[in-house]
């Protein structure tokens, strides 16, 4: 619990790792993630480092990697995940991975390559046979009708002059969409002397480069004179058609089909045992390639790492820096003994004094990690800063369920979130990558606290999906008034509503042991009771919850040896806090305790008395709450404003003062450098702002410069930004009244709307199960969507401002940054 409470003690230590032991050292540490490196060459380029030509090595493996990763998607396989726990191969192994993997990526490009080229072979074959077959179909049918022989010339040569030209014929196939584009330009081009016919192919061919089936539209153009055939085959080409030759005869066509089809026959054969060949490739590659990225990720990782040591004057050793959990020191010193062993000389580790401020480290665990996260979005703590995750942990869900108060919806948000924690360690639902299930699942705990804090305020405002429950009789009884006041049937049949006396002896038996009694569910003025109720509740833990934040900044100053504080800010704030706001909350529990049922109607109005109280007046027909109420009213008064200059000037005079004492010094004497940071005044932290946070490792450091105009105008920003804050932060905490008001009603709109109709409609058909069946369904899916989702969202973005704005900005900067260790956590991954 205490690094929960502020963040663990962080070392900044020095590491002399032997040259021959560095790699096999800083390997060691990165299994077990306990160093945060520090870059001891940030003037140095990286093309200028020692370890450089390592990480390019490792850079195009990466890239050999990534080629071989796609060649595995792109045959619809996936690469399964390492087995075992791989550590980061010896550098010596690194040329070898570099050989074996690029003889994998070479002979999977030779293997594609030949694959591809077979595929456009066979693509070829079978459109030059799709051609043939349609040249031969047409000369079928353009034979005349009067019983010729097929091998009568499709046109009869021209007599005259031309009766020596000769018909040549173009044969090719060319995509669908460029058909009807190239038959006009060849129209137009030859004025029309041609005959082509295009026809698409009967059963659609596979595509050599996407693999989809893919039709085409055959063409068979018959000419005179070899100027149109060359005008021809340049409009062909430009279409990028694929040209056959073509047989005029039809035993030759036919010959050449039996051909082509033999040939496909053959290159289908050589095809499959390429592909099979691929697929055994790819195999190796599925089998080798998670281990080898796991390994060469590993290896960039330390060789980065190794980039940021600095070499000592003897090259023997490189000198690396960097924060470490005291806690963890004894871990650091086994592991480095461990990795240098088989060098013969030890790695060397000590810790080194420092004037910057440590990272801050707060170990989660599973059920704290959700919380933190909540606190860690508003700003990382500084070092040793007091944790507001702890307290964080009962507030949030509280406030939460202060707003979503109702049993039923409670109850059901604490099931869901109870299936997850208990289906946590299965592995399908660690695998999941949906973005939504990932956020709840990431959030499992606290959706169970939420839920479980949002049945107990249910049970307090005695609701359950909007219905009041009669868990223990009622405390006010409607017969004892009946008896005693006379009611007559004549009474009852005039008034519709009826009210029950307290006064009224044996009206009002008692409080009810838990809640809200269930009959004033009953009431017409159920709502004003709620609101009255509500609002005061508000009220009292706002001002509860921001004395709380208050209180733990003096732990703050207490730790960092920060005394004056207490005096002139601490005390200040609290005095101002609860002499005004607490006053208003005292008010409230008293009149609640000490004003009878029998008094109730002529008791004053804490609101008139508070207006009065900032007015130094007093109202004649609101009297007093107890004796000298009003003296004790100017008194609080009088006192909160006193303290407004003391928070305003108390402490830049203070530091004032502390720099002028420090600042004369006897001649010959040399200033103390001694003092921890740990220690440091003030005046060195105005620099910062007058954040007592500033704070680091014990050793040497820098008188900083005093500016008192910058320190009083620091601390007017702060006195404005409390004083008004805590007017406006009190009035913020009335959200929690108007989102409980809003939930309740929209549960009882939705009640009333959707569950009270179905009942009567089933009452009055008869058939209350038939009916009931899609009522209650839309019942539980609006539930769902608008009450849980919906309003439990805007619930929850309330409560995270209120810990945000209202509490945490009490103590906590949250100007700090994370402790992040160099570890293979994320590469395993």
């Amino acid at each position: 619990m205490g690094s929960m409470f502020r963040s663990e003690e962080v070392a900044l230590v020095q590491l002399f790792l032997p040259t021959s032991a560095a790699y096999t050292c800083v390997s060691q540490l990165g299994e077990l993630g306990l160093v945060e490196f520090r870059d001891l060459n940030a003037s140095v380029s990286a093309f200028q480092r020692r370890f450089v030509g390592d990480v390019r090595r490792c850079e195009e493996l990466e890239k050999t990697f990534t080629f071989l990763q796609e060649e595995v998607r792109r045959a619809g396989l996936v690469l399964p995940p390492p087995e075992g726990r791989l550590l980061a191969p010896p550098p010596r192994d690194l040329l070898r991975i570099q050989e074996e993997t690029d003889r994998l990526a070479q002979e999977l490009r030779d293997v594609r390559g030949n694959q591809q080229s077979l595929r456009v072979q066979l693509h070829q074959l079978r459109l030059h046979s799709a051609v043939l077959g349609q040249g031969h179909r047409l000369q079928s049918a353009a034979a005349p009708a009067d019983g010729l022989l097929e091998r009568t010339p499709l046109l009869q040569p021209p007599a005259g002059p031309h009766q020596d030209l000769r018909v040549n014929f173009v044969a090719g196939a060319v995509e669908p969409a460029k058909a009807a584009a190239l038959e006009r330009l060849l129209w137009r081009a030859c004025r029309g002397f041609l005959i082509a016919s295009f026809r698409e192919t009967e059963q659609p061919l596979e595509d050599p480069v996407t693999g989809e089936p893919a039709t085409w539209m055959t063409f068979l153009i018959s000419y005179w004179g070899e100027q149109i055939g060359q005008k021809i085959r340049k409009i062909t080409d430009c279409f990028h058609c694929h040209v056959f030759p073509f047989v005029e005869q039809e035993e030759g066509r036919l010959g050449v089909l039996q051909q082509l089809q033999q040939q496909s026959h053959e290159l289908q054969e050589v095809l499959g045992e390429t592909e099979r060949f691929l697929s055994q490739v790819l195999g190796r590659v599925q089998r080798l390639l998670p281990p080898w990225q796991v390994q060469t990720h590993k290896m960039k990782a330390v060789y980065l790492v190794l980039n940021q040591c600095s070499v000592s004057a003897t090259h023997k050793c490189l000198i690396a820096e960097g924060w470490c959990a005291a806690s963890d020191l004894p871990a650091l010193q086994q592991a480095l003994r461990d990795g240098s062993s088989e060098a013969g000389v030890s790695a060397v580790v000590h810790r080194i004094p420092c004037r910057d401020m440590p990272p801050t480290l707060i170990r989660t665990n599973r059920f704290t990690a959700s919380f933190q996260g909540i606190v860690d979005a508003y700003g990382v703590g500084r070092y040793q800063e007091v944790n507001p995750a702890p307290y964080t942990i009962i507030t949030f869900p509280f406030l939460f369920a202060v707003m979503f108060g109702d049993v039923g919806h409670g109850l059901l948000m604490f099931l869901f979130a109870l299936a997850m924690v208990l289906a946590e360690d299965r592995p399908a639902v660690k695998a999941a990558r949906n973005e939504i299930w990932r956020t709840f699942f990431t959030g499992r705990y606290l959706l169970l606290l939420m839920g479980l804090f949002s049945v107990y305020t249910g049970f307090i405002y005695n609701e359950c999906f909007s219905r009041a429950t009669t868990i223990f009789p009622s405390g006010w009884s409607v017969a004892a008034m009946a008896t005693q006041s006379g009611w007559s049937d004549t009474f009852l049949a005039e008034h519709p509503l009826l009210t029950l006396d307290p006064a009224v002896s044996g009206v009002f038996l008692g409080p009810y042991p838990f809640g809200i009694d269930p009959v004033w569910s009953l009431a017409v003025n159920h709502l004003s009771f709620l609101n009255s109720f509500k609002m005061k509740m508000s009220v009292i833990l706002g001002v509860t919850h921001m004395t709380f934040g208050v209180v733990l900044g003096v732990f703050n100053h207490v730790h960092f040896g920060q005394w004056h504080r207490l005096l002139l800010e601490t005390l200040p704030e609290l005095t101002f806090l609860l002499g005004l706001f607490g006053y208003l909350v005292f008010l409230v529990i008293y009149k609640w305790l000490c004003v009878s049922v029998t008094s109730a109607a002529t008791a004053p109005s804490i609101l008139i008395h508070f207006i009065n109280m900032f007015l130094f007046s007093r109202s004649p027909t609101n009297k007093d709450l107890f004796p000298a109420q009003e003296v004790v009213q100017s008194t609080l008064v009088v006192l909160a404003l006193a303290t407004v200059p003391v928070l305003l000037l108390g402490t830049p005079l203070f530091l004032y003062w502390q720099h002028r004492r420090r600042s004369p010094r006897p001649a010959g004497r040399q200033p103390d450098d001694k003092v921890g940071i740990l220690d440091s005044s003030d005046a060195s932290v105005a620099g910062w702002g007058s954040d007592e946070e500033k704070v680091g490792c014990p050793g040497d450091r820098e008188e900083a410069e005093f500016v008192l105009s910058e320190v009083l105008m620091h601390q007017a920003i702060h006195t404005i930004e409390f004083c008004l804050g805590c007017i406006s932060n009190t009035a913020s905490y009335l959200r929690l009244w108007a989102l409980s008001l809003a939930h309740a009603q929209l549960s009882e709109v939705l009640w009333a709307m959707v569950m009270r109709v179905g009942l009567r409609m089933g009452r009055e058909l008869g058939v209350a199960a038939v009916v009931l069946v899609p009522v209650f369904a839309a019942f539980a899916v609006l539930t769902v969507a608008i009450l849980l989702v919906m309003e439990g969202l805007s619930a929850f973005l309330h409560a995270l401002r209120l810990h945000w704005v209202e509490f945490q900005n009490k103590f906590y900067l949250g100007s700090g940054y994370k402790l992040s260790p160099f570890t293979f956590a994320g590469e395993e991954d």
